[in-house]
């Protein structure tokens, strides 16, 4: 479910992700052979369908720590650790030799915006990436643009 509401888009996103990953869990028990099939399933499943449409997300702290929480709970369970091992979520990235969701999403975004840098100056994306609020400002904060995000 896509919604124009950016919290209840990642709110939705995280509850499906966690759905999925807590799935592959169940069906696919992490042992030493499996943990690279188990790293390729969750990217091919779990989190494609976490991504899809974060190119437009704002990720506010909040949001970023319930992402890597997410993420890492899949992952700590594929590398064989619980949270008594006291292993960083860093060490336990460079052991399984896989980029951080974050790096994934802001990388997302990366192409996204190239993307629309490459498009006619008359398309709508394009449009709306260089456009700016007109006329008389209100009180309080300012209004963002894409650019902002």
């Amino acid at each position: 479910m896509i919604s124009y509401e950016k919290e209840l888009d990642i709110d939705n996103k995280l509850h499906n992700y966690l759905k999925n990953s807590g799935i592959l869990n169940n069906v696919f028990r992490p042992r030493k052979p499996l943990k690279k099939t188990r790293i390729k399933l969750h990217n091919t499943l779990a989190l494609q369908v976490l991504l899809y449409g974060s190119e437009t997300w704002t990720v506010k702290a909040r949001d970023a720590r319930r992402i890597t929480a997410a993420g890492m709970k899949y992952m700590r369970r594929t590398a064989g650790y619980t949270w008594i091992d006291y292993k960083t979520n860093t060490q336990i990235t460079k052991e399984l030799k896989i980029t951080p969701i974050l790096d994934k999403l802001l990388e997302y975004k990366r192409k996204w915006i190239q993307h629309v840098n490459r498009m006619p100056r008359n398309r709508l994306p394009r449009v709306m990436k260089h456009s700016s609020p007109t006329g008389r400002r209100n009180h309080g904060r300012p209004l963002k643009r894409l650019l902002d995000t």
